[in-house]
């Protein structure tokens, strides 16, 4: 690794850490640069300001774990295994890398404009083949037909919202840093049931 590779990979590495612990509001760019170990001038020569970090972090992230997620929502196994599979996955990915969640919340509320610009956001959406396989499904009577973006954005949101007030649902329901870990993953079976069962015939 060069010199310059080293010095930006010690960036990213103390601001994720930073982020994580502090939040990335309560982060400065001098708190990022000292827990670097390199002067402020260097950190913005890199990258010029705290948005554009957590941003590349954030893209880096997306692009190094959503790979999975396509390749599921591609597949062509049957819809219910898919359904579990991705929500599965996806938990597993937030439970790694709990940034993800906050950095999304974070580039909604500093530049809601700039989320759609984002590549790395349309990662976090639905597929052309999983939308047509919802479809599919529904013509030949397997299933209700069903609005694909609702049903889309109720899979994303039952995923990712307890994410986003964990610090809520742990000071409510009284839950350590691993009861928290272990409601979480029990809902890897309580969200495609009630995901499934929304889909069936009536």
């Amino acid at each position: 690794m060069t010199k310059g590779k080293n010095t930006e990979q010690k960036i990213l590495n103390a601001a994720t850490e930073l982020f994580l612990k502090k939040g990335v509001d309560r982060t400065s760019v001098r708190d990022i640069a000292n827990k670097a170990n390199i002067n402020l001038a260097l950190l913005n020569y890199y990258f010029r300001s705290k948005e554009n970090l957590f941003i590349t972090i954030f893209s880096r992230l997306m692009k190094k774990n959503s790979k999975k997620l396509i390749a599921i929502l591609d597949s062509d196994i049957s819809l219910e295994e898919k359904i579990e599979k991705y929500v599965a996955a996806y938990i597993d990915i937030l439970l790694k890398n709990p940034l993800l969640v906050s950095f999304v919340l974070v580039i909604l509320h500093r530049s809601s404009d700039k989320i759609i610009k984002l590549e790395a956001i349309s990662y976090l959406y639905s597929t052309e083949k999983f939308t047509q396989q919802l479809i599919d499904e529904a013509k030949k009577g397997n299933i209700r037909k069903t609005n694909t973006t609702h049903f889309f954005v109720d899979m994303l949101s039952l995923i990712t919202f307890p994410f986003a007030i964990k610090l809520l649902i742990k000071d409510k329901a009284s839950l350590s840093e691993n009861d928290f870990k272990t409601f979480i993953r029990e809902r890897k079976k309580r969200i495609p049931r009630l995901l499934i069962n929304e889909l069936k015939l009536k």
